[in-house]
């Protein structure tokens, strides 16, 4: 049962309210739904948009792959076209490869700065698109 000012969990999320969820503007939904076939929000009277609780978990599950785990449009796109979107989408894929990768990036560094995260994040997305094919 929800509580005051919040919804039950199956009940349709308007784009105002699923933007506020995720933390990106509408704009960018709107977007998504260009990039991404699988992102269909039901449409009433003025184009309203209204998001069926699967629309929200694949909300969600774009918004984690492209704002928390680093994937690029086109990588989260090969990933829903391949796996179907389904719920054993492998998030945070690279955590050993990924460590031990950091920590020799680390060593090398000789400029003492740190790691290059974009650089380790785009080198995650070669390996697992390599392991997919």
């Amino acid at each position: 049962m929800a509580t005051a000012g919040q919804k039950d969990p199956g009940a349709l999320l308007t784009i105002g309210e699923l933007s506020q969820e995720l933390g990106v503007a509408q704009h960018i939904l709107r977007y998504w739904e260009t990039r991404f076939p699988q992102l269909k929000p039901m449409q009433r009277a003025g184009n309203r948009r209204y998001y069926r609780p699967a629309d929200v978990e694949l909300a969600r599950k774009i918004n984690r792959l492209l704002n928390h785990e680093g994937y690029t449009v086109r990588g989260v796109q090969k990933l829903l076209r391949d796996r179907g979107g389904e719920e054993t989408l492998v998030l945070n894929v690279p955590a050993p490869v990924t460590t031990e990768l950091a920590e020799d990036e680390a060593e090398a560094s000789s400029d003492g700065g740190g790691v290059d995260v974009f650089r380790l994040i785009a080198l995650r997305n070669r390996l697992a698109d390599a392991l997919d094919s």
